[in-house]
């Protein structure tokens, strides 16, 4: 009761303060708070305010004393945890391997944990005064840029190459980062990069001057679906990417910020620039001659926030200068610094902090157990099965607690190759290598890397040969990591690293008929062409980047062990050679993905998975023989499990066009849901 009161009584005070300032009364409407928010601000302030969105000391926006008004961090991560936080945090999945689940409803949960740990972190920064890069609560997360080249190096932080699994998974991932408060937002969204973005980063040239010349039938169908879907769910921010779309810098495109994004989609909340794509207009596209020229083009075209180099002096601070030339308005500048004020009002900085149950999370809140039980069951569920010779797995348990394991490859025992590009900062107490994890099966593990690093330029197979000659049972870890494919890391060829495959090739060899089974790390496909068809591979488990719980989610995993049965399915096509990867800078979508794949068969298509039971399929019934233009069907199938476990299979809907006048995709994805069938029967229902 008496610290009821003391709520009671803080909340008044804070409320009769309000009284000086509209924009503090939380009885008042949201928009009429803002007006008046937005009518006390002068130009200077405004200009600070758009100036500073990050990073160094480029950021934090600054405070606004005479209004009570904080500093505010803008550049924060949210990928698949509180990315590069200056604290601890639980690393979920990498996106790709997430995207692989084809379940919304895990993005879902994963996200709403991440906003948990983002606002827990937050809270305790702001308590000790600290508004440091990746200690705010508003993300530039997640990533809707379709997967559209299997070289290029950030596919793994995609949800894979189909816009509508993409979408899907992009709205599930906003409404669990927001949360489902009547009032407040726990971490606001912001989707990226927008747009026509997915490579190059330098191969064959830098992401950093590119021109991606698209068709507006592409453009369409495939580069903005997701986008506008990000939008419907209600994300309060974008991206602006790198790079031009026909001829014209994204981040001062106006066909794009305006036109589309504002017009056609009704976007009410703001674009802050990728680092340094507001410079790079002028300093890498030589679209504008100035840095005045470039606040003219970027804020006028649609772009509310700067996120800048390094820099204080950015371009964004010119904006006052073209103001005073008239070559922006005053109430240009107040509508663009308009909804990033509103963000902050929904974030809860305005309103009386007793009012926010998000202000009572704190660091207890952050890596809890339930987190870390998450981010095993994703890694569990993200995990792509894509060869089991003759029931290779599951392993007995029983036989396997008895077995001589071992493990090798550069994957095997090192933590920092798990984890990809944009993860958080795991307490290492949490994190399971593969070699720790079957130390959970077996007390008898031995390990031998053979290469250092990914890029594999040096292998020693004598360490290799004598783990594998002791072993009963070979496990292999071999794929890329940021050492070979990340943000400004483009691979060249789909081969296995360096002495990779060398190193596959030999472990089969010594281990003579006894079960080998490969894992893969890796976000852009590997040509596992020699693994997939040499009876000396037992299994290939593609694992993605599994992060802090790799080593127990593969543990789990190889034993079937509490009904795990792997039922993740590729959410991109695995070429079956580079004969079949067109040129990077080449955006037409002709022979790219599989809504667009050529004759030949790839190497694994899209939506490939296998798993440890059998599924039937039967009695398809469409609810209509007629589809009407945007109209509804209904699917229905009896799919049973006649198997011998109970398992996951991810049921999907695909469409093709007959007749079609204009180019269309061959097949398109448009439902699936993953569902537990157990070994009796179950029946699923889909409808679009």
């Amino acid at each position: 009761m008496a610290m009821f009161c003391v709520i009671a009584v803080l909340l008044l005070a804070h409320l009769n303060r309000g009284q000086d300032f509209p924009f503090r009364d939380p009885t008042l409407p949201w928009e009429e708070r803002l007006d008046d928010l937005v009518n006390r601000l002068t130009l200077d302030e405004m200009v600070l305010q758009m100036a500073r969105g990050g990073a160094g000391p480029n950021g934090p926006a600054p405070p606004i004393k005479r209004l009570g008004i904080g500093p505010y961090n803008w550049n924060t991560e949210c990928l698949r945890g509180d990315v590069e936080a200056p604290a601890w945090a639980t690393a979920f999945p990498q996106a790709l391997g997430l995207a692989a689940s084809f379940s919304p409803q895990l993005i879902y949960s994963i996200a709403n944990a991440t906003a948990t740990e983002v606002r827990a972190n937050h809270n305790y920064f702001v308590s000790r005064g600290y508004y440091f890069d990746h200690t705010g609560l508003s993300c530039f997360s997640p990533v809707l840029n379709i997967m559209r080249h299997p070289l290029w190096g950030r596919n793994q932080e995609t949800y894979g190459e189909d816009p509508f699994l993409t979408a899907e998974l992009g709205v599930a991932f906003v409404k669990g980062l927001q949360g489902d408060h009547p009032r407040y937002v726990k971490a606001s969204a912001g989707c990226k990069h927008f747009d026509v973005h997915g490579g190059p980063e330098n191969v064959p040239t830098s992401r950093l001057s590119f021109d991606a010349k698209v068709e507006e039938r592409d453009w369409r169908m495939t580069f903005l679906p997701q986008f506008e879907a990000c939008v419907q769910a209600g994300t309060f921010s974008f991206m602006c990417s790198y790079n031009r779309i026909n001829g014209v810098p994204a981040c001062a495109n106006t066909k794009l910020l305006t036109d589309v994004l504002r017009g056609e989609w009704g976007f009410q909340g703001y674009v802050v620039s990728d680092e340094g794509a507001i410079e790079l207009i002028m300093a890498g596209h030589h679209f504008t001659h100035s840095f005045l020229e470039t606040a003219i083009a970027s804020v006028n075209a649609g772009c509310n926030l700067e996120l800048a180099y390094w820099m204080k002096n950015n371009v964004f601070t010119h904006i006052r200068e073209a103001v005073a030339k008239g070559n922006i308005s005053l109430e240009m500048v107040k509508a663009r610094v308009r909804p990033l004020f509103r963000t902050r009002m929904h974030l809860g900085e305005f309103d009386p902090p007793a009012m926010n149950p998000y202000n009572a999370l704190g660091p207890e809140d952050v890596e809890s157990e339930a987190h870390r039980q998450l981010a095993l069951h994703a890694a569990i569920q993200s995990f792509v099965l894509l060869k089991n010779q003759e029931g290779t797995l599951p392993l007995k348990a029983q036989d396997a607690s008895n077995k001589a394991f071992a493990v090798v490859g550069p994957f095997a025992d090192n933590p920092t190759l798990l984890f990809g590009d944009y993860a958080p900062l795991a307490d290492p107490q949490y994190i399971y290598t593969p070699r720790r994890g079957l130390t959970t099966i077996s007390a008898n593990v031995t390990f031998a890397a053979g290469c250092r690093y990914p890029t594999c330029d040096q292998y020693s197979p004598a360490e290799v040969k004598a783990a594998v000659q002791a072993a009963d049972i070979v496990v292999v870890c071999l794929g890329t990591g940021v050492y070979v494919e990340s943000e400004g890391l483009d691979r060249t060829d789909l081969a296995l690293p360096g002495h990779q495959l060398e190193l596959l090739q030999d472990t089969v060899a010594w281990a003579a008929g006894r079960p080998v089974i490969l894992l893969l790390f890796n976000a852009g496909p590997l040509d596992v062409s020699w693994a997939k068809a040499h009876d000396g591979v037992g299994a290939i488990l593609a694992c993605f980047f599994p992060a802090q719980a790799t080593g127990l989610a593969i543990a789990k995993v190889l034993l079937g062990a509490d009904g795990t049965n792997p039922a993740g399915r590729l959410p991109a096509t695995w070429p079956a050679g580079m004969h079949q990867v067109p040129p990077m800078e080449n955006y037409t979508m002709a022979g790219r993905t599989y809504r667009y794949y050529g004759d030949e068969a790839p190497l694994y298509p899209f939506g490939y998975g296998l798993s440890f039971t059998t599924f039937r399929y039967s009695d398809l019934v469409l609810g209509a023989n007629v589809l009407p233009i945007c109209g509804n069907l209904t699917a229905s199938v009896v799919v049973e499990n006649v198997g011998s476990r109970d398992g996951e299979e991810v049921v999907q809907l695909y469409l093709r066009w007959g007749k079609a006048t204009v180019p269309v995709p061959r097949w398109q994805l448009v439902g699936f849901h993953r569902v537990l069938v157990p070994k009796v029967y179950f029946i699923s229902r889909l409808s679009r």
